[in-house]
């Protein structure tokens, strides 16, 4: 009988086991192809220390620390719930919820917003007993198109800053036009939604020590001069460090070292491959125009999402202005085009189990629409 027993539960555990580890790799797919492909490419080519921008991984390691410091002070929920106080119909949190995102994601990136607003949306669709998966979508829509503005709304921009050395204006310049017809079309796709009437209790959301808010704003400012060039990125490092050691030192658990560990699996394979002159020609050859480059960034995104692909194809073209383009607008399409796309799934689907198809088609088919007027805008015309 124990020996019964003793099988049953070795196997259980086993199970488990497996599950976690089949979990793991679903969760880390990206981490593991780039860690993979680093690993294959150094029995081609002696790898270097050159190859890892640092710059990059500093810039994002110090925005990921304040931005996870936001979330625990509750700053973004608070000035939410404020503003959806305010609102009394369908529409009116409609255009609330997906503007909020879409303005979040330009400074705390695509994916924090979603993480912030998606499970408000989700509270205020209970209360209100309102279907809440269009809205859901249009946050998702709006927090890529949103980030796309900004060198710090997501890693493929701040990447491409750094990489190329940009300056600010000219980076504007580029993300200007996609603000626009961005704003232009969530209001067209938000005007179509019903306007239902809506009553709504919110209870206020208490925020955390005033004295951290202050600092850690103040902190925040830095690291944001520091994107922009106005204050050295390793200083910035040294302060943000310490700042994190005086006021909350478990905010380093939560940075998503994942992501770093994947720019550098990606920074070794991009570099180890690039020594090869086939391989170089090859995509040279392939990204020889700014329509070619604006085109295989766009599709390489809905394959492998768009961080990867920025890695992958920044080290074989000169067209700047093409690429950040392409992998932005290259958000939209595919559920994995963008992988904050996977987020807001991911926390709608564990609500409601049974709309998961039903999400899945009107995501696809309201991204294809928003891929299919951007790019042809911008193909054609910018």
């Amino acid at each position: 009988m124990s020996e019964n027993i003793y099988s049953q539960r070795k196997m259980r555990n086993e199970s488990l086991k497996k599950n976690d580890f089949l979990e793991f790799l679903k969760k880390e797919a990206v981490l593991i192809i780039a860690l993979s492909l680093a690993v294959i490419s150094c029995f081609i080519a002696r790898p270097k220390l050159s190859y890892i921008d640092f710059k990059v991984l500093i810039l994002l390691f110090n925005l990921m620390i304040v931005v996870e410091a936001f979330k625990e002070l509750k700053i973004l929920d608070s000035i939410a719930i404020g503003l959806l106080k305010k609102c009394s119909s369908y529409k009116a949190i409609s255009t609330a919820l997906v503007f909020i995102t879409f303005l979040a994601a330009m400074v705390v990136t695509n994916d924090v917003a979603l993480l912030t607003f998606v499970p408000l949306t989700i509270v205020i669709a209970r209360k209100a007993n309102i279907d809440v998966l269009k809205i859901v979508i249009f946050q998702t829509l709006g927090a890529n198109l949103g980030s796309s503005f900004t060198p710090m709304g997501n890693p493929q921009n701040l990447f491409i800053y750094s990489y190329f050395k940009l300056n600010p204006l000219d980076f504007f310049i580029i993300t200007g036009p996609v603000l626009l017809l961005s704003v232009l079309f969530l209001l067209f796709l938000i005007s179509r939604d019903k306007k239902a009437n809506l009553s709504i209790e919110l209870e206020d959301v208490k925020v955390g020590n005033k004295n951290h808010i202050c600092i850690f704003s103040a902190l925040f400012l830095i690291i944001l001069l520091s994107v922009f060039h106005l204050v050295d990125y390793k200083l910035t490092l040294i302060i943000t460090i310490v700042t994190m050691l005086f006021l909350n030192k478990s905010l380093f658990s939560k940075v998503d070292f994942s992501l770093l560990l994947t720019f550098i699996g990606f920074f070794i394979f991009v570099g180890n491959i690039s020594t090869l002159d086939s391989v170089k020609l090859f995509m040279e050859n392939i990204l020889g125009s700014g329509k070619s480059t604006f085109i295989a960034s766009l599709l390489s995104s809905q394959v492998i999402s768009n961080v990867p692909a920025t890695m992958l194809l920044s080290g074989f073209t000169t067209h700047v202005k093409e690429l950040l383009l392409g992998v932005n607008i290259g958000g939209m399409g595919t559920l994995i085009a963008s992988l904050a796309s996977v987020i807001s799934y991911k926390i709608y689907s564990s609500e409601f189990e049974v709309d998961n198809n039903r999400y899945l088609k009107m995501f696809t088919y309201y991204n294809l629409v928003g891929l299919l007027i951007m790019t042809t805008i911008v193909y054609f015309i910018l």
